[in-house]
């Protein structure tokens, strides 16, 4: 999970170079950190002994993903990125997301 998490902050930083120069300090910015606090927090849930601390930080993750993908349905309807140029980062969205819910169950 952990792997996938950091391919998919590297797919988002690679998508949101294709975007406007304005928008540098706005929906690109907070699709970036959001990709970051999605690997981040995999990584710190990893380290707490409490299955339920464990779980907190692993939902804040999943949380992320989604934000992921709701600024990225916004760049795409804003044309900032063409469908072609989605689909891994498609791919990894989905694919963390469901090792990230198999990690909470």
């Amino acid at each position: 999970v952990y792997q996938f998490s950091q391919e998919l902050a590297l797919e988002c930083y690679r998508v949101t170079k294709k975007f406007p120069s304005d928008e540098r300090f706005a929906l690109m910015q907070q699709i970036r950190r959001a990709a970051i606090s999605v690997h981040l927090n995999i990584a710190e849930g990893c380290s707490r002994k409490s299955p339920n601390e464990r779980n907190r930080y692993f939902e804040i993750a999943r949380g992320s993903v989604i934000e992921i993908d709701s600024a990225i349905g916004i760049s795409f309807k804003l044309e900032y990125v063409k469908l072609a140029d989605l689909k891994p980062l498609g791919e990894s969205i989905v694919n963390t997301f469901k090792l990230i819910t198999g990690m909470i169950k």
